[in-house]
């Protein structure tokens, strides 16, 4: 303060529903989010994405006044985003209290230049002009009203607030801008991931099916995790996996890997031809391109089949965390591989071929894949989280809420912060409901049940 001569801020329940049962709550007492609508077709939703974008960078290159918010932004920071935009008008208010109850030689005018700063940072450009004017006028009212024994001084006082007011219209207009660039970009970013790594379809084949992604950044939308899904002529096949690397050239990586994945699946009659036609695909692109990722880098995956028909479960772990079978009572089985094996990517290194592992999956046995963010998700201790250990005894309604409760409880083990993303893929063996084929990206033997969105990034 400067000296004057004169005055002037639950635990949920979760329901499910199974084929021909009523609903039943999960016996594991996690926070679960609700189920996601359903939303239209992957390829749909990813042209409004894209067009979302493009108005929001529409909006940036107009000057919109509102600041955006985060896609996904908690109850908590919802509250307090709004608590704090009261701020200016608290600054005001309590400026005009205390030029009241102070003594004569203190000033309230800091409290009055600082209301528009705040207000520029917080606020749209129509209300932070308001603030402003109003910390003028309190400025100049409060000097009228004691008295102005000191002219200079006084006007010294308003000149500095009016200032203050003009430097905040400019900072507003400045992080407006930034705001609405962040915004576009997210929405073009988040579209790509879309575009990239669609949703499966929630029913496909006698299964049902759910995915997340988890990413360690909260609002970024690009990694290196990826899953798919793919119904062919050798039963539905599947995939998840861990690039190497981060931002945009593990996504590179990841498109690349889908792709090739989504083709090969399609005409390679046996996993390990599969697995190979993704090592190739690696090997290729790194010769071709020396600055991407593949050239010293790796890819962890399983790659799994579930032929149309029979109660088998086939798959090939490249180096990747095993993948877990839940039975309907409640026990949990890791699917550890025989034999160790190196990522795809380092095929060449190894002098053995790949090993399928082949197992009974039984109706109501679901398999869930996931990446090392989970089995490397660590507490304040340093304890690594178990997800075999945290779901056996714990049933669940179907694969969505199984998801749901494991991501739940790996952010309350680790207080909220991961250091690194999760990608999920729960698949679960129910009766079949047709002989149709599902092509992987929502349509579902035309009985509309594709196109669930499992929150994917």
């Amino acid at each position: 303060m400067r000296v004057r001569g004169s005055r002037a801020r639950t635990g949920a329940r979760t329901q499910g529903r199974t084929e021909g049962r009523t609903e039943r709550r999960t016996a594991w007492p996690l926070l679960t989010r609700p189920r996601p609508r359903r939303r239209p077709s992957t390829r749909v939703r990813t042209l409004i994405d894209i067009d979302a974008a493009a108005g929001a960078a529409a909006d940036a290159s107009t000057g919109s006044t509102a600041v955006p918010a985060p896609a996904e932004e908690s109850g908590k920071e919802a509250a307090g985003r709004r608590l704090a935009r009261w701020a200016p008008a608290v600054l005001i208010l309590g400026g005009i209290a205390f030029d009241l109850a102070s003594p004569s030689s203190y000033t309230a005018s800091p409290f009055f230049a600082a209301a528009p700063l705040v207000a520029a940072a917080l606020l749209p450009l129509r209300q932070t002009v308001i603030m402003a004017v109003i910390a003028v006028l309190a400025t100049c009212l409060l000097a009228e009203l004691h008295g102005v024994q000191d002219p200079t001084q006084a006007a010294t006082e308003i000149i500095t607030v009016a200032t203050v007011t003009v430097l905040a219209v400019v900072i507003n207009r400045v992080v407006r801008r930034s705001y609405h660039r962040l915004a576009s970009a997210r929405g073009v970013a988040e579209a790509a991931q879309r575009a990239v790594l669609p949703a499966p379809p929630a029913r496909l084949a006698g299964l049902e099916i759910a995915a997340r992604y988890v990413p360690a950044e909260k609002y970024a939308a690009i990694g290196g995790d990826l899953y798919a899904v793919q119904d062919t002529p050798h039963g539905v096949r599947l995939t998840v996996g861990d690039v190497r690397g981060k931002g945009l050239g593990a996504v590179e990586v990841v498109a690349i890997l889908l792709g090739c994945f989504r083709e090969a699946a399609e005409q390679e009659t046996t996993l390990e031809a599969l697995v190979g036609r993704l090592e190739r695909a690696l090997q290729r692109e790194g010769a071709r391109r020396a600055d991407l990722e593949v050239v010293e880098g790796f890819t962890t995956a399983v790659v799994a089949e579930i032929p149309r028909g029979d109660s088998t479960l086939r798959l090939i772990n490249r180096g990747h965390p095993a993948p877990l079978l839940l039975t309907e009572g409640g026990a949990v089985r890791a699917l550890e591989p025989e034999a160790s094996a190196l990522p795809v990517g380092m095929g060449e290194l190894a002098g053995w071929p790949d090993r399928v592992m082949e197992l009974g999956f039984a109706e109501g046995e679901t398999l869930l894949l996931f990446t090392d963010g989970v089995t490397e998700a660590q507490d304040r201790h340093g304890e690594f989280y178990d997800p075999e250990e945290r779901l056996r005894g714990h049933r669940f309604a179907d694969p969505q809420e199984l998801l749901d409760a494991l991501v739940a409880d790996v952010e309350r083990h680790t207080g909220g912060e991961t250091s690194d993303d999760m990608a999920l893929l729960a698949v679960r063996r129910t009766p079949a409901r047709g002989n149709g084929r599902d092509n992987g990206y929502g349509r579902d033997n035309g009985e509309g049940n594709g196109g669930a969105d499992p929150t994917p990034p």
